[in-house]
């Protein structure tokens, strides 16, 4: 047995559905202090009977307890399309991570567990979801369903894109996403988590593919994936430091005091200006702290799906 790599081995998430389920149960049972109020009546797996449709679907024993008629839904009957596209690059495994849990995640363990929660509300509103995921190459990518079976495969997927720690994996988000747009062809909701690591050059590239999947009508969220702590505040403490770009290996040596000023001024004119420009291409850009609750994640998936079905 080599103990050492049982160290080094990431174990990923213990059970990702139950924990997706739980981060859905609390943010459900929160929605009564919100402007969805009464949201959580939509959960059901019936819809009440209209005259005119087919009788063969009425739940009678349903009929027999609250005297109304309802007929029962299937997984194949879907109400909207989602596809959720991750960014697995080196740079989305930051802060290292061995075991995860609610309380211990990462840029990738958040987007994981925030994929899986979105992924259990679609469940219950019987929508079909779609998965991509990419790094230096195009790992992996599964058109839009509602079954059972693919929603257990996406969650394996999750599950194995965690453990698998990318080292030194840069990647040209935009030529992933032109391959996507390309691939969805029915109107769709479409996520996208990433760090927006990527150079000046390469942004103007990637809001373009973002305009191609704007051109063919899916509606584009892009939740901005960061440790504020660390990559936005830089709080460090004042020792010398090796600060390695994990993409690439290169590195600086440094006390984290002497550069947290400018860098705190250069990171906030960026995020500003990717929200500008978010903006300006009309694409919901949503700064998604990996230390916040999912919360936010949710309740923009619930505006956003009222939005494309009106």
């Amino acid at each position: 047995m080599d103990l050492q790599k049982e160290i080094n081995e990431i174990t990923g998430f213990k059970n990702l559905e139950l924990l997706a389920n739980q981060v859905v149960e609390g943010f459900i049972s929160g929605l009564h202090k919100s402007p969805f109020h009464g949201f959580s009546a939509e959960f059901a797996e019936h819809k009440i009977y209209n005259q005119g449709e087919s009788t063969k679907h009425i739940d009678w024993k349903l009929f027999a307890k609250t005297d109304k008629l309802y007929t029962k839904r299937y997984e194949e009957e879907t109400n909207l399309r989602c596809h959720i596209i991750i960014d697995n690059s080196s740079s989305m495994h930051y802060p290292k991570i061995k075991q995860f849990g609610i309380n211990s995640l990462n840029k990738i363990g958040f987007t994981a567990l925030a994929s899986a929660a979105i992924m259990n509300l679609l469940k219950r509103q019987r929508d079909a979801v779609g998965m991509s995921i990419y790094s230096n190459e195009y790992e992996f990518y599964a058109n839009e369903k509602g079954s059972e079976r693919h929603h257990q495969m996406l969650l394996g997927k999750l599950n194995e894109a965690i453990q698998k720690t990318a080292e030194k994996k840069t990647t040209k988000t935009y030529s992933h996403l032109h391959l996507i747009a390309e691939k969805l062809k029915r109107r769709s909701l479409v996520f996208l988590f990433t760090d927006m690591f990527q150079s000046d050059a390469e942004e103007e590239a990637l809001f373009e593919a973002l305009q191609h999947l704007k051109y063919n009508k899916h509606e584009v969220i892009l939740f901005h994936t960061f440790d504020k702590e660390k990559e936005q505040n830089f709080n460090f403490s004042n020792r010398p430091k090796r600060f390695v770009d994990v993409e690439t290996g290169e590195h600086i040596n440094l006390y984290a005091e002497n550069i947290k000023q400018s860098y705190e001024t250069a990171v906030a004119n960026y995020f500003s200006e990717l929200k500008l420009k978010c903006g300006q291409y009309r694409i919901k850009y949503v700064a998604a702290d990996i230390n916040e609750s999912f919360n936010k994640i949710l309740t923009t998936y619930l505006v956003e799906r009222q939005k494309f079905g009106g």
